[in-house]
């Protein structure tokens, strides 16, 4: 997936902001109760949702998930070196597995940099030998998260 192009950016207002902020806080939050919270109607909430949905701001809506308590307690980065011209078919087979978080292309020593996540060092075993034997794999290096000081993707901050 490429990144966002300065043509692609939706120029957003305040009212915009403070709407994701309270949302990004609780996603199952009542457009009632944001109308309140900022003293607006519930009509200007579902039409600034509508419109922040429409142009690509808000994305989807998911839940946001502890893994830890799903037992996954090891989280890794993972960078791998593919075969020239064939990275592109190489990440649409593998960003789906279900231990990967995110996949990045990069810049440097390494074409892919994968955040994933494991029950156990078994499990990551596993994986990075399933890896290595993919023939468009040329090389690997994993790096294993002892501790996580922040973890939020949805928090960037809005200027």
């Amino acid at each position: 997936m490429k990144e966002s192009d300065q043509s692609d950016t939706v120029k957003i207002d305040d009212l915009d902001r403070d709407i994701i902020s309270i949302f990004n806080e609780d996603g199952r939050i009542s457009y009632r109760k944001i109308a309140k919270k900022l003293d607006i109607s519930i009509g200007t909430v579902h039409n600034r949702m509508e419109k922040l949905t429409q142009n690509g701001v808000i994305k989807k809506f998911a839940p946001v998930i502890d893994h830890q308590k799903l037992g996954y307690n090891l989280t890794t980065i993972i960078g791998v070196r593919v075969k020239g011209g064939v990275l592109k078919n190489w990440e649409d087979r593998t960003a789906y597995h279900h231990n990967v978080l995110c996949m990045y292309d990069v810049t440097g020593e390494f074409d892919a940099i994968l955040v994933a996540r494991f029950k156990d060092t078994t499990e990551l075993d596993v994986f990075i030998k399933k890896l290595l034997k993919e023939p468009d794999v040329q090389r690997t290096y994993t790096q294993t998260v002892l501790n996580i000081v922040k973890e939020d993707l949805s928090s960037i901050k809005m200027l």
